[in-house]
């Protein structure tokens, strides 16, 4: 069974503390969790203001559907995040 790893790596320029950033990052994660049902984690940079690495991972008996769909998270990562998204790899593993 393939396990599916989007990781993005984001830019808050605007947040001026951590929870200026958490704001987003929560918001991102509750629309992803919801519209996709995968799972989201804040993996790195937990302690700086404006920088943040977010993990998505997901399941799927097929693996091109869970590339397809980690592709979906990704288009609707970059409609929401805009130039703040600075970076992002797909893994299958």
């Amino acid at each position: 069974m393939p396990i599916g790893l989007l990781t993005l790596e984001i830019h808050i320029p605007d947040a001026h503390s951590l929870k200026d950033k958490r704001q987003v990052i929560r918001s991102l994660k509750d629309r992803l969790r919801g519209q996709f049902n995968v799972a989201v984690a804040e993996l790195d940079h937990q302690e700086l203001w404006q920088r943040s690495v977010v993990g998505v991972v997901s399941l799927s008996g097929d693996a091109a559907h869970l590339e397809q769909s980690l592709q979906a998270v990704f288009a609707e990562s970059e409609r929401l995040l805009g130039r703040d998204l600075i970076g992002h790899e797909i893994e299958l593993l």
